[in-house]
């Protein structure tokens, strides 16, 4: 029986509602009754009003070794301590939060709402799991987050449900939901889960289902994926660059037309300019809002043609990225990737970004990693991958500061990982050095030094 049906068969009026068993509220409520009524005493005892004389008198026998005033005090602050804990506790059981675990839960929400939402407005460009690593540290910084993912993804589950049920391909935008949440929700475990068997369901993600189902239901992909961040409880927003059915294609440089954004990696060849098909899509109007209000706009990282470069190829997204006022920087792979970015340096990384939008004024400054491990793993150099060689001199003449950090994650097997934390730290200590707010940063490290000879970073 419903609490409804429970007030209604006992004939109760609707506030009395609050009195039915099982609450776990009627005690709290006494308990702020009881504090108020302390309060009530002591402040009655301070200015000797006479309905309390016959408590005064038995007050009076107590304060013969006590002064009245120490006793109308201590009454005072016993009674704000039961208030204030009645009060507490009331909210608690409104809110079904019960144990220590959930009052944590609330006093994080209670800092999220009142310190995060003051935080600096924040666009990230990118997909792949460059920029859901990104996510991950951005979102305890701020929660003014603007997450714009590409949807030129055409592999895997989400290229499965692309062909197959006609919509945008969830899994970038999936990923960038998860990052954003609170990474020890179930609930957010469960939008990552990947089915392993099962005819049809082996290799998607249950993530991409419920936004394919989501948008199904609502007709929108925006939608779905406003509601999906609702369940997560996410701390900012999810946009994908644009709403058209954005297929990627590559020129390569020996003449080949690659299309599709899977192909483009195993086509192995330099690519000499990316472009989408159709050609002039649509941004979403949520994302130049966003670029347009932003105190700072982060490209990458993530795989140069594949994720970060996609969504410059929308021209209006790149075109308002070059006229806002935001400070903007671009996070620098680590490592080339085989297939896109062979013998890149970092020059070539920003070169190509430049050239695709259009724009000298897409970016202030690139992150670079200063720190390698001495053990690097052996696959690396086994799939032909290298670490993105900082060609200074080249980066200086294009007119971008050079901002090097230790970026990765510490690890005894020599893998190469970013670090969400030391990424995010690092592009919120640049951020703070050229924001509006120019207070000395005393954290900052000094820069790292370079080799005279070759000026390159020391790694």
């Amino acid at each position: 029986m419903n609490m409804k049906n429970f007030r209604n068969n006992m004939k109760m009026p609707k506030d009395a509602g609050w009195l039915i068993p099982g609450l776990q509220v009627k005690r709290w409520f006494a308990l702020i009754l009881f504090g108020a009524i302390l309060i009530t005493f002591g402040i009655l005892i301070l200015v000797d009003v006479k309905p309390v004389f016959y408590t005064m008198e038995f007050v009076r026998k107590f304060a013969s070794t006590v002064s009245t005033e120490w006793i109308a005090v201590s009454l005072v602050l016993f009674g704000c301590a039961v208030f204030f804990k009645g009060w507490q506790k009331t909210n608690l059981s409104i809110m079904g939060l019960d144990n220590e675990k959930d009052n944590q839960h609330l006093l994080e929400a209670l800092y999220r709402r009142r310190k995060l939402n003051r935080g600096p407005k924040i666009v990230a460009v990118g997909g792949g799991t460059g920029l859901s690593m990104l996510l991950k540290g951005i979102k305890h910084i701020t929660n003014n987050i603007t997450a714009v993912v590409t949807v030129g993804d055409d592999g895997g589950s989400s290229g499965r449900l692309r062909e197959e049920m006609g919509i945008l391909p969830p899994g970038d935008i999936r990923n960038c939901i998860a990052a954003l949440a609170d990474d020890e929700d179930l609930v957010t475990k469960l939008f990552q889960y990947r089915f392993k068997t099962g005819e049809g369901l082996e290799g998607h993600s249950f993530g991409n289902l419920f936004l394919t189902a989501l948008c199904s239901i609502t007709g929108d992909m925006v939608r779905a994926v406003k509601e999906s961040s609702n369940v997560l409880s996410i701390r900012g927003r999810v946009l994908p660059s644009t709403l058209d059915d954005m297929k990627l294609v590559a020129e390569m440089e020996d003449g080949r037309i690659i299309k599709g954004e899977s192909n483009i990696p195993e086509a192995h060849g330099k690519i000499k300019r990316l472009y989408t098909d159709p050609v002039n899509c649509t941004p979403l109007e949520d994302v130049i809002t966003a670029i347009r209000d932003a105190e700072l706009i982060i490209l990458g990282p993530g795989s140069l043609y594949t994720s970060v470069i996609p969504n410059l190829l929308v021209e209006e997204i790149s075109k308002e990225i070059a006229k806002s006022n935001a400070k903007k920087i671009y996070v620098c792979n680590i490592m080339t990737q085989p297939g896109e970015t062979d013998n890149y340096a970092v020059s070539d990384h920003i070169r190509a970004i430049m050239q695709h939008a259009n724009s000298s004024k897409v970016m202030d400054a690139v992150l670079v990693n200063d720190f390698l491990p001495k053990n690097l793993a052996d696959k690396y150099e086994k799939a032909g991958s290298y670490p993105v060689r900082l060609d200074l001199d080249n980066v200086s003449s294009l007119g971008i500061e050079v901002f090097s950090k230790k970026l990765i994650e510490d690890s005894p097997e020599g893998l190469v990982r970013h670090s969400s934390t030391r990424v995010a730290r690092a592009i919120y200590s640049w951020f703070r050095r050229h924001g509006k707010d120019d207070k000395a940063f005393f954290l900052m490290r000094e820069p790292h030094k370079l080799d005279d000879k070759n000026q390159e970073c020391k790694l």
